[in-house]
């Protein structure tokens, strides 16, 4: 649960069901939760940065376990920046100059440069083009695909996860939450705060005392958007975390998916298991696998199993996500996954939408049929998000075995029962 992108992905989400379902621990199906946890605990070892040698090294220990199960992957090597606190960090570092410039009485340029930073800002959010981002450094990053099933089927299931993992940052200190949740918020808000809000507010406020000619709103734009450069380079300088729940927990599920699938390969359907990079920086590797295979996706025909950040208590399926523009997921689609729970004995926590992104955003913009299997604790927030304590020993495995469940489920049931949507 990306972001940012990763980043941003969960920071402080605020849901809509006013209270958490009862506990409902999965029955135990085919899985061997011994087993998830040995592979789980394998790939947390890996440092493993977006686009990086040790995401290299995560997506081909991907590879092995997928050959020690039957199934041939390979890994699609992309170009990606790598991080979002740069492209970010520059925007509001404009914001703060355009507030110093209104100060000092140079609303022109005051205007101007929170302007451009607004615009930095607001083009680098998925699935925007990031057209700012060319003008970084880029670095290798690897996808992990792997096809099972019908290679001549009409029909594509796409089941996704990523492999890489988050730098920690002060923002995401779990006493946020914690904090939060004491006012009740939780409880009321049915869609996370916009918290990339004040991000691209600062700079927005910094235009807007360049055009006022307002010292009230210069001040404001300065202040907003240090704090937010600040918050940025914070996380830059952090280490990555070991990242099991965020997004471990869904890169065990696509093994665990594939065991299934080369025993008992559903009908008619062409599988892809797609493992992403630099998700965590804002969703690249999907971008990039969006630019070479969309054309032979068709719309029509294929379907996107989005899996993030698994291991949390309760399981949920996403309404909604984005940045600035919230993206609704397909109501067809929603069916499907509400169905497939309910006949599978799993209890989602209901209505739930993220002001961020996950991996499925990018499908989502696209027009495909999509659904983001997540999770969340009783006050609605990924556990140990973007955190050092993010390790095996503090995920829940009965939730990972539920979303394992769910997208095997759907799958299936996509088998004998296709979702279109509506032109």
């Amino acid at each position: 649960m990306r972001h940012g992108g990763g980043a941003g992905k969960w920071i402080c989400c605020a849901f809509m069901s006013p209270t958490a379902p009862k506990r409902l621990a999965a029955p135990h199906g085919e899985a061997d939760q011994q087993w998830l946890r040995q592979k789980l605990e394998e790939l947390e070892r890996i440092e493993r940065p977006s686009a990086s040698e040790g995401e290299l090294q995560a997506a081909e220990w991907l590879v092995g376990e997928l050959a020690k199960l039957g199934a041939e992957a390979r890994i699609e090597t992309e170009r990606a920046h790598g991080t979002y606190w740069w492209p970010i960090g520059i925007g509001t570092s404009l914001g703060v100059a355009g507030g110093l410039a209104a100060l000092r009485g140079r609303r022109l340029a005051g205007a101007a440069l929170g302007a451009l930073g607004a615009a930095v800002i607001a083009t680098d959010f998925p699935p925007r083009p990031r057209p700012f981002r060319k003008l970084l450094p880029e670095r290798d990053t690897f996808n992990v695909i792997c096809e099972l099933g019908d290679p001549d089927a009409d029909r594509t299931v796409v089941l996704v996860s990523h492999h890489d993992s988050a730098n920690a940052g002060l923002v995401f200190h779990p006493g946020i939450p914690d904090l939060v949740s004491k006012t009740g918020a939780f409880r009321h808000l049915d869609t996370s705060p916009m918290l990339m809000a004040p991000v691209i507010g600062g700079p927005v406020t910094s235009l807007l005392a360049g055009l006022t000619g307002s010292r009230v709103l210069a001040a404001a734009g300065t202040v907003l958007s240090a704090g937010s450069t600040a918050s940025m380079i914070d996380i830059g300088l952090r280490k990555v975390v070991p990242g099991a729940n965020d997004n471990g927990t869904a890169v065990i599920a696509l093994l665990e998916l594939a065991r299934r699938f080369l025993a008992d390969p559903p009908d008619d359907l062409r599988l892809i298991l797609l493992s992403a990079g630099s998700e965590e920086s804002f969703s690249e590797g999907m971008k990039a696998f969006g630019e070479r295979h969309f054309d032979n996706l068709p719309v029509d025909s294929t379907f996107f199993i989005n899996m993030d950040t698994i291991g949390s208590p309760y399981l949920t399926v996403l309404r909604g996500e984005g940045f600035l523009k919230m993206f609704e997921y397909p109501a067809e689609a929603l069916i499907l996954a509400d169905n497939a729970a309910e006949e599978e004995g799993i209890r989602l926590m209901p209505n739930l939408r993220i002001r961020n992104g996950t991996d499925g955003l990018e499908a989502l913009a696209a027009g495909y049929p999509v659904v983001s299997i997540c999770s969340c604790t009783e006050h609605k927030q990924p556990a140990n998000y973007h955190w050092p304590n993010d390790v095996s020993e503090n995920v829940d495995f009965d939730t990972v075995e539920s979303g394992i469940r769910l997208a095997e489920g759907m799958t299936r049931r996509l088998a004998g029962g296709w979702v279109s949507l509506p032109d």
